[in-house]
């Protein structure tokens, strides 16, 4: 199995709070592994899930599905809208199926401008990926707002840590 890992950041956003994680995480996979692919949803615009095969053609498409076939784990983050994942997210996981997730490890995170942090996008991430067979890490993280600034930098270093500590069973996890 290979060793690189795709990390997915799931905000369609130019700046959101989900962002600052995957910055974060991102940053600590390439320090630990050298072998990390990014799809940052905000800038791989994918067309709306209709089952059309001609879907599959496209550059966007055929893009996330190699990156996701050759990736050996995932790392995830969304924000949190209305107590679900992105839209943008599950329309991208939508076009992937569970010959790409099959018995590959997967770290989620979440980040959230309410009082919630994210715990509800994280449930609902762990029952889609659930569906395509993936192998969720049994740890997760849930971003505070007061973690990141209004740069949208994460400042808070047990928070680093913990992510760490994700980003660290999830490289064992391969």
């Amino acid at each position: 199995m290979s060793k690189t890992v795709l990390f997915i950041s799931g905000s369609p956003r130019a700046s959101s709070r989900s962002r600052a994680v995957t910055n974060v995480v991102y940053r600590l996979l390439r320090d630990q592994r050298g072998h990390a692919q990014l799809i940052d949803l905000h800038l791989h615009e994918l067309p709306i899930f209709n089952g059309d095969p001609a879907q599959s053609e496209l550059p966007s498409v055929q893009q996330l599905r190699q990156l996701a076939a050759e990736a050996g784990g995932f790392f995830i983050v969304t924000p949190e809208y209305h107590s679900g994942i992105s839209g943008a997210l599950k329309n991208a996981l939508d076009f992937l199926n569970s010959e790409h997730f099959n018995n590959k490890p997967v770290a989620i995170a979440a980040a959230s401008g309410g009082g919630k942090n994210g715990i509800n996008a994280l449930n609902n991430l762990r029952l889609v990926l659930r569906g395509v067979s993936a192998t969720v890490l049994p740890g997760q993280f849930a971003a505070d707002p007061n973690q990141i600034d209004d740069n949208g930098i994460f400042t808070d270093e047990d928070g680093v840590k913990s992510l760490n500590y994700l980003v660290h069973d999830l490289i064992a996890a391969l």
